[in-house]
């Protein structure tokens, strides 16, 4: 605080007199421990005086003032008792924590460290009451020291020794004081315990000076987790990988870690060296002599000399320094641990392969006497010198030895602790003079090889489900190698960053089933559905191979190896392709998985129409339950089956037309056993002689269609065709669906005439005379003919219990009413009536012509019944006009006899030759005319006729050739009528 006042007034009025006044706590402090007031204590009352200066004119003339009495006294106040207000304020003293510490030293400062001693007492208030005791004796260093005096210090005057005990006295052990204000070292003084009569080496201990360290304790891991092989990776992780696959894991991380701190231990130790010369003292003394001889009083001079020796001790100081290792810490890989899910067991461990830890020779010793060797030495005598004194004994010389007595000291040996790494010296514990070498440093590891941490053919187990991205995780230990001073005895460090692994097992479904063409007579094929036809062999194809993800790895390729099953689910019965295991519809069925193609039998029971067939390929991962699909390929993860549907059809046949009798009575026994006879030899006029799927059927020529001059097995009757008028009975046969009461057989006849010489085939109109009207063609609105067809007939030989089989089919199926046997009784009386069928260009065989005869030896999961009704045996007959007349197709025959005599030997009839009757086949179902459904010649992808072997060309036995047209069935002769056997009469 400055101030300028009149108050206290000036000594002389009208000199300004400027005052300052400073309160601190540091000099409050100085204040008291100046004045001698160590000893206050905790709650003392205390005045708390300003310290003053006084200024006048810029000068200091006065101060500063610590005490009141002193400022009172300053200068010449009007008035000073009013000081008493302003300067000395009463204060109760309230102590802060003062640090009380024991220290324990050599007589030359030398702090010893030792558990006797307890350095940092703690924390008190001024006064408090401390007690403590010194040992008497104590050993440091290799060396046994006793007390030598105790006292006390102020911390706030280091150099003032207070409270002094000598050794010998009563509290020199034993010291109890009161806490200082500023607080206090208790001090206690040793000195080596040989008495003192020779001065030992001394020194401080080494204390730590310069330090040294580093480490290299982060391991710099990392892993990856790739397909295998590692260089040649087949699929890219990241994206996708199959089970049964092969996963390779290789971390990378440095070779060994290590962490050090190297100290230099630093020190001064002392070397008392004695030095001694003697000086030989040489004077004169000058004696009374004998008087000379004048009488007088002589002198003479008596030479005196005296030998003392001079001893001085010197100490000679020697500097040395070494290295400790203070820590030493060096780690080699353990190994390695990599988890994720789709490695075995989600973990594997990698133990290091062709790897070499770090190879470490370390000593250690914390004691100095196994780094430093005192050097050897010796007190000195130095040459004798003779002091000449004149005629006074001579002073003994003053001189310095400290040069001598240096030369007599040789240097410290040291040495460092030892460390050898990997064969490199980095700690040399060598001897040496005074300076041990500073250590290197540890070389950095370097990475390790990348075949070290690796491990390959961790195969992805096939129960491991479909993940995406599944995260990976790992630790890597090392193990300690060396360890001085601390370390533990393995550290683990994560490994961060490892590639997460999508697991995707592909499969992959591009199933197909065979599309049987060469059978499909259907009149219009389904466009993008197989055919399957009733009673045949089908191939279904579910290849292991083809286009999945466009990632490494997949693509198109083949799959087989992680499919575990394969299976097709048919919505109609199959056999397998022996017929040995049936297998009912909407039964999945397996398919080996290393067989590309399964053939299956479809039974003939099977209704006819469009179906959707079902496949299913599973991944070798897939659930058992609660899988899910995608159609060709599972794309998606999430999906483990790869599904596809096959749009199939399955269609009926339409075979094995024969012509089984012929009216004609020269070709009576050829069907019958003899003439007048019904019983039947057996014989027909096949198709060819290949049954319905083209295998050999027995039959030979003559046995074939069509009906023609050489047909007769008879060799005299090698010239017979058939005479106009006569029919024949002709069968065929069915499959499939043509069990209904609105299926029929629908047959066109085409009409032909060629010459007897095999040529000039034409296609032709046919006419008749009726009884009303003459010349009608067939196929005219005039031709109204109507012919009948009865099934049970005497010639036709249908099997009663073929008929029987038929009705009790019927009943069965259509839920008929009445009792079974009464409507097969009522069906057997109908067989025996007449069945309209159309007339001479047209007929339909309707279901009244037909009987069943499907095997009715079924698995039980099948109607008898409907397997029965799934073939079907049709029975017709045809004939043409006894009196018939030939005309090119189209040929205007009213116009013709407009200007011609025409009558039925007009030259214009067509006569020397055959006709040829050409069937066109086709089957109808529910009454639909408009659209057959099966064709047996012109289908536009199956001619059974051709199938069943039919030639397009024979050669009658006279050696003419004759071409054909499919349907070609009889040959009548053009010029030879029945009436020709019977006389003329009627029309047919």
């Amino acid at each position: 605080m400055e101030q300028t006042s009149q108050y206290p007034p000036n000594p002389e009025p009208g000199t300004p007199v400027t005052t300052f006044f400073e309160v601190s706590e540091a000099k409050v402090t100085k204040a008291l421990t100046d004045n001698g007031l160590e000893g206050i204590k905790q709650n003392d009352q205390l005045y708390l005086y300003a310290i003053m200066v006084v200024i006048q004119n810029g000068q200091q003339i006065g101060g500063p003032y610590y005490t009141l009495d002193a400022i009172k006294h300053a200068q010449s106040w009007a008035h000073p008792e009013d000081l008493d207000d302003y300067f000395g304020v009463p204060v109760t003293y309230d102590s802060p924590d003062f640090p009380v510490d024991i220290v324990c030293k050599t007589e030359s400062g030398t702090v010893i460290q030792d558990s006797a001693c307890t350095y940092h007492k703690g924390e008190y208030k001024a006064g408090a009451e401390i007690d403590h005791t010194f040992a008497e004796t104590l050993e440091w260093n290799g060396k046994s020291y006793e007390i030598a005096r105790s006292y006390v210090i102020s911390k706030n005057n280091p150099d003032k020794k207070l409270f002094v005990q000598e050794s010998g006295e009563e509290h020199l052990l034993d010291r109890h004081i009161s806490v200082l204000v500023s607080g206090a070292d208790i001090v206690a003084e040793y000195r080596t315990s040989s008495g003192g009569s020779e001065p030992q080496p001394g020194g401080e201990a080494p204390a730590p000076g310069a330090s040294r360290e580093a480490e290299v304790m982060d391991p710099g891991v990392s892993a990856v987790i790739q397909a295998d092989a590692r260089g040649a990776e087949k699929f890219d992780v990241l994206q996708g990988i199959p089970t049964s696959e092969n996963l390779y894991v290789n971390t990378l991380s440095k070779s060994y870690l290590y962490r050090n701190t190297f100290t230099q231990m630093v020190g001064t130790k002392t070397y008392p060296v004695k030095v001694s010369k003697t000086y030989t003292l040489a004077w004169t003394e000058q004696q009374a002599g004998p008087p000379d001889a004048e009488g007088n009083p002589t002198t003479i001079s008596v030479p005196r000399s005296e030998s003392q020796t001079v001893t001085k001790t010197y100490a000679v100081e020697r500097k040395y320094s070494y290295w400790l290792i203070s820590n030493l810490e060096v780690y080699g890989i353990q190994q390695a641990t990599v988890s994720n899910y789709a490695l075995p067991s989600g973990t594997v461990t990698l133990q290091p392969k062709g790897y070499s830890p770090p190879s470490v020779s370390a000593t250690h010793d914390a004691s100095i006497t196994a780094h430093m060797t005192d050097p050897i030495y010796a007190d000195v005598t130095l040459p004798g010198q003779t002091v000449s004194g004149g005629s006074s004994r001579p002073a003994i010389p003053t001189e310095d030895w400290q040069s001598q007595a240096e030369k007599a000291v040789g240097k410290i040996k040291v040495k460092n602790d030892s460390l050898v790494f990997n064969g490199s010296t980095i700690m040399d514990n060598r001897v040496v003079e005074e300076t041990a070498s500073t250590p290197t440093a540890i070389p950095t590891p370097a990475p390790i090889g990348q075949n070290v941490l690796y491990g390959s053919g961790y195969m992805i187990d096939a129960s491991k489900t479909n993940k995406v991205s599944q995260p990976s995780s790992g630790t890597i230990s090392y193990g300690l190698i060396e360890g001085i001073g601390g370390g533990s005895e393995s550290k683990s460090f994560p490994i961060n960053g490892i590639n997460p692994v999508t697991v995707h097992t592909p499969v992959v479904n591009y199933a197909s089933i065979s599309d049987d063409r060469a059978h499909n007579q259907k009149t219009e094929p389904t466009e993008g559905r197989s055919a399957l036809i009733l009673d045949r062999p089908f191939t279904v194809t579910v290849p292991t191979s083809g286009q999945h993800r466009d990632i490494k790895g997949y693509g198109n390729r083949d799959y087989a190896k992680y499919i575990k099953d394969k299976q097709v689910r048919f919505p109609f019965d199959v056999y397998s392709a022996d017929k040995s295991t049936f297998i009912p519809k909407n039964t999945w069925t397996s398919i080996p998985v290393t067989q590309t193609t399964m053939t299956y039998y479809l039974p003939v029971w099977v209704d006819e129409g469009n179906y959707d067939v079902q496949f299913r390929s599973f991944a070798e991962n897939s659930p058992e339950i609660d899988f899910t699909g995608q159609v060709n390929a599972n794309l998606d993860l999430n999906n483990h089956v790869a599904t596809r549907v096959v749009t199939v059809e399955v269609i009926g046949r339409l075979y094995d037309f024969r012509i089984t009798d012929i009216s004609d009575y020269n070709w009576e026994t050829v069907f019958r056993t003899q003439k007048g006879s019904a019983t039947p030899t057996g014989n027909a006029y096949w198709v060819g002689t290949k049954a319905i799927d083209g295998a050999a059927r027995g039959n030979k020529a003559p046995y074939v269609l069509p009906v023609r001059q050489g047909s007769h097995p008879d060799p005299g009757k090698k010239n017979v065709a058939v005479k106009t008028g006569y029919s024949f009975k002709f069968e065929v046969m069915t499959k499939g669906n043509m069990f209904g009461s609105g299926d029929g057989i629908r047959i066109t006849p085409t009409f032909y005439f060629v010459d007897r010489y095999g040529k000039n085939r034409q296609e032709v109109d046919l006419y008749y005379h009726t009884d009303t009207e003459k010349f009608v063609r067939i196929g005219s609105s005039e031709d109204a003919e109507r012919r009948n067809v009865t099934l049970d007939t005497r010639l036709r030989n249908v099997p009663q219990q073929e008929i029987t089989n038929t009705a009790s089919s019927l009943w069965e199926l259509n839920g008929s009413p009445g009792d079974k046997q009464s409507y097969i009784n009522q069906y057997l009386k109908n067989a025996k009536k007449p069945t309209y069928v159309g007339g001479y260009n047209v007929m339909l065989l309707p279901p009244q012509l037909r009987t069943f005869v499907g095997s009715m030896n079924v698995p039980s999961s099948v109607e008898a019944a409907r397997a029965n009704a799934s073939v079907q045996h049709w029975f017709g007959e045809y004939s043409l006009p006894a009196a018939v007349y030939v005309l090119p197709k189209g040929f205007n025959l009213a116009d013709y006899g407009r200007t011609h005599q025409l009558d039925d030997n007009a030259s214009v009839f067509l006569r020397d030759g055959f006709i040829i009757v050409n069937f066109n086949i086709e089957t109808i179902r529910n009454r639909d005319l408009d659209h057959p459904h099966l064709q047996y010649i012109h289908g536009p992808l199956d001619n059974q006729w051709q199938l069943e072997g039919y030639q397009r060309s024979f050669t009658d036995p006279y050696g003419v050739t004759f071409q054909l047209k499919d349907g070609d069935v009889v040959f009548y002769h053009a010029n030879l009528s029945s009436y020709d056997d019977f006389g003329t009469g009627g029309t047919h």
